[in-house]
């Protein structure tokens, strides 16, 4: 009987592949078989084995080639013919990468397996738009959130009055296309309309784009820029940091 293989469930980082982890990039190199997201830099995927099945995994808003049941369905399967599967991921597999699910329904099949983590975008994206998620003289606390809750169709779980309060520094994944909702729940349980947020599309990548204003305005200045998905949104008073902590933006005006 073949020996059952082994799954890493891998985080690729942000999008610069430079950022991700030495480990991770050992188990690219290793494997049999990567199962990679949509928002893996592809760069990485040169580093695998010339013989190394690649699979695409990718799952676009509206549009996912594979749903997470078949996700799962693979690296069992792939696990059980005595492969070693990287499930390569971007940013890190347990912050809404659904790392979790894959674990435990690697567990429940008793396959062996490992999480590496990576290095998620709530805290990258914002610092490569210099913006740190905490400083002691602005932020001592940070929360990261989904963004894709919304109440008028019954799947919103946030506690808005607590995340309104309770936290310094906000980071919202997947909210581009619920921004004004966001804003608006923000400033009706309690947060003042003129604190400050910024929208980083593609943070750490050549296409890094970020454009701030405040609870009030930063709709409008989405939509005048063009900002689409993927974008981290990030509120509190750390963004007023940018102005002098923009660091990437002067690197990226020495490469011109």
């Amino acid at each position: 009987m073949k020996s059952k293989g082994k799954v890493f469930l891998v985080g690729a980082g942000p999008g610069d592949p430079k950022l991700i982890t030495v480990y991770g990039l050992e188990c690219i190199q290793q494997a049999d078989v990567i199962a990679y997201d949509r928002l893996v830099n592809k760069e990485l995927l040169r580093h695998a084995k010339e013989e190394a099945e690649l699979i695409y995994c990718g799952k676009a808003p509206g549009n996912h080639t594979l749903i997470q049941e078949e996700i799962n369905h693979l690296l069992v399967t792939k696990a059980l013919q005595g492969k070693i599967v990287t499930r390569l991921k971007g940013g890190d597999p347990f912050v809404f990468g659904r790392g979790g699910e894959e674990a435990h329904v690697l567990s429940n099949a008793e396959i062996p397996f490992e999480i590496v983590p990576g290095i998620t975008s709530g805290i990258a994206a914002p610092a490569y738009a210099g913006i740190p998620v905490t400083h002691r003289d602005y932020a001592t606390s940070f929360t990261m959130i989904t963004g894709t809750g919304r109440a008028d169709n019954g799947t919103d779980e946030i506690n808005w009055e607590a995340i309104a309060s309770g936290s310094d520094t906000l980071a919202f994944y997947m909210g581009t296309r619920n921004l004004s909702y966001i804003c608006n729940q923000l400033i009706l349980h309690g947060k003042d309309s003129n604190t400050l947020v910024a929208v980083i599309q593609e943070g750490t990548t050549a296409h890094q784009k970020t454009v701030t204003g405040t609870l009030e305005t930063i709709v409008a200045i989405v939509s005048e820029a063009g900002i689409k998905h993927p974008a981290m949104i990030v509120v509190g008073n750390v963004v007023e940091l940018r102005q002098k902590l923009n660091w990437f933006k002067e690197k990226e005006k020495e490469k011109l």
